[in-house]
């Protein structure tokens, strides 16, 4: 007899659907977990399968190729499903994965996702009237695609029979988060010290580092005047405007900007406008006039000039997809059976 059978138990399996360019360290951290709680309970209360499209190997954002173990067409029910994607997941339009996540749901399965997913959920229309998050990196063009979805910026959300996470380690916060609601947190706590994992993450510590971490500077003044062109990228502050906001005069945002930035407020504020631009045309389908619009370009012309002086090509060619490029021999690695 089994161990799960003498506790009258069966393991709750996870379904694990690798899409096309995942992300390797969001797909182990939340693996790995599992695999722990198993050896610290012990006994198996969860299990789990590895699966693709159509049963066949799949190459990671890194190149390291995974064989899953079944296709989806094999898999007639699990308790539950993580979509582990990465890179392009909002190009995916799969029907047949689109439909096998909505079967599953429909036969009683929590659905989630890592890094990126929550694109591939919402366009199996799994999101509708549920809260998410999604890498910081991608918040604004899923919101440009997604507008009626609530998408949140934090570290991760469960909610109810949805389970999102921002990729990389939050995968691993996330199921110590689910172990502990399945198992309690004593369990959750012996798997976290397994992998070092000093302290369990709550789903609304932030995503990102602090904004005086990420520059480096520790000045309040700018700081604010950079928080608030970070919040105003659609419909752009004057100069004026930030530095009455911030309680300076223009010449010192001027300084400011000069001694911390080396550049002016005003070049600063048009980068950040262009990245945005830069990510929506890369991870959205919104016409490149609506994304000019979306970073408060009123002019098309202005729009691709200015990104053609930053970024040494039209918008248009970013939008292009460039096509994949794997090493020429990735390694591979055979999913436990």
């Amino acid at each position: 007899m089994s161990n799960q059978e003498a506790n009258g138990t069966p393991p709750q399996t996870f379904g694990f659907l690798l899409i096309p360019k995942f992300a390797m360290l969001a797909f182990t951290s939340a693996i790995e977990p599992l695999r722990a709680a198993n050896l610290f309970a012990g006994r198996q209360v969860y299990d789990w399968k590895i699966i693709s499209a159509e049963g066949q190997p799949v190459p990671a954002s890194n190149g390291t190729v995974v064989a899953p173990q079944y296709a989806l067409q094999s898999v007639e029910k699990v308790d539950n499903v993580i979509i582990c994607s990465g890179l392009d997941a909002h190009l995916v339009e799969d029907k047949q994965i689109l439909g096998w996540l909505r079967r599953m749901e429909r036969q009683g399965a929590r659905v989630g996702a890592l890094s990126d997913g929550a694109y591939i959920l919402a366009r199996a229309g799994l999101l509708d009237g549920y809260r998410c998050t999604i890498h910081w990196n991608c918040i604004d063009g899923f919101t440009e695609t997604f507008p009626e979805i609530e998408v949140s910026t934090e570290l991760f959300q469960i909610d109810r029979t949805r389970f999102t996470c921002s990729g990389g380690t939050a995968a691993m916060d996330m199921m110590l988060n689910m172990i502990a609601m399945d198992h309690g947190q004593d369990l959750a706590m012996q798997v976290a010290e397994q992998f070092m994992h000093e302290r369990i993450r709550a789903d609304d510590d932030r995503q990102r580092l602090p904004l005086r971490q990420r520059l480096g500077i520790s000045h309040p003044r700018l700081l604010s005047a950079i928080e608030l062109m970070e919040s105003n990228l659609e419909q752009p502050l004057s100069l004026t405007e930030l530095a009455d906001r911030c309680g300076v005069s223009t010449r010192q945002l001027e300084r400011l900007c000069h001694k911390y930035l080396n550049c002016t407020p005003r070049r600063y504020y048009l980068e950040l406008r262009l990245r945005r631009a830069q990510m929506l045309l890369t991870q959205s389908s919104l016409p490149v006039m609506e994304v000019a619009l979306a970073c408060g370009f009123v002019s098309a012309s202005h729009f691709a000039k200015c990104y053609k002086e930053l970024f040494n090509e039209a918008p248009r060619t970013t939008r292009t997809p460039s096509g994949t490029r794997w090493p020429a021999a990735p390694s591979q690695i055979q999913a436990p059976s």
